[in-house]
């Protein structure tokens, strides 16, 4: 079983990228998100633009981006999950916050997001997990990203989302937990899922399908 685990809005309650760019970009970058959301540009694109307008020193940076919470009982979801799961967080986020708020998680979840890189006065970003196939474009192909951790054995595929960036696999994936308008996509397309508020929420009907021994899916996704 494979769990890929989505971070903004899922593993930390609140957007980060949102969130930096209300306190630090110019105020140029919410015209760009109008554009995204009429699907005139894509994922990729926006976070580019997004992220050129963001201004300050790196102390104040650096401070923001330690400061990023997760959600408080993701730890003891990850101390489960990983005896019976692989496990992966595959944003389409910032890395380098990602990599702060899950620090002291002993063995270290494996991270597929967007590289964040510091220059004088704002930030620069690259985008090491895209796919040119990628069908919306986007900074982390998670389709692409699932695919390469699964590596043709076959194991089931299980998403935990919130969001547009968490779409495309959701059609794949074996079961989705959602939320936000991940949530409202999987009641529309009559995906198999289960909606949650936490990570709590995820570990009791995770517990349960091991104790009744079942899967709410029967077989194995192709992720593509």
């Amino acid at each position: 079983m494979l769990f890929i685990l989505d971070f903004d809005g899922t593993i930390a309650p609140r957007d980060t990228v949102d969130a930096l760019l209300e306190r630090f970009a110019l105020p140029e970058w919410e015209a760009i998100e109008q554009h995204w959301v009429r699907g005139e540009i894509d994922s990729r694109q926006c976070m580019s633009a997004q992220i050129a307008l963001v201004r300050g020193d790196e102390d104040s940076l650096l401070e923001f981006l330690h400061g990023v919470e997760i959600d408080p009982t993701f730890a003891e979801f990850i101390e489960y999950a990983r005896t019976i799961a692989r496990l992966a967080v595959v944003s389409d986020g910032l890395d380098y916050p990602i990599r702060h708020a899950l620090r002291k998680i002993e063995p270290a979840i494996p991270i597929y997001s967007n590289a964040l890189g510091f220059r004088p006065g704002g930030l620069d970003l690259s985008f090491p997990y895209s796919a040119p196939d990628c069908k919306v474009g986007s900074g982390v192909c998670k389709c692409a990203v699932a695919r390469s951790l699964n590596g043709g054995a076959g194991s089931q595929v299980i998403l935990v989302g919130d969001g547009r960036s968490d779409l495309c696999l959701a059609r794949n994936a074996d079961y989705v937990f959602a939320r936000g308008s991940l949530l409202r996509f999987c009641q529309e397309e009559n995906i198999r899922h289960s909606p949650f508020e936490s990570f709590a929420d995820v570990l009791e009907i995770v517990r349960g399908w091991e104790t009744a021994r079942v899967r709410p899916f029967p077989t194995a996704a192709r992720v593509g």
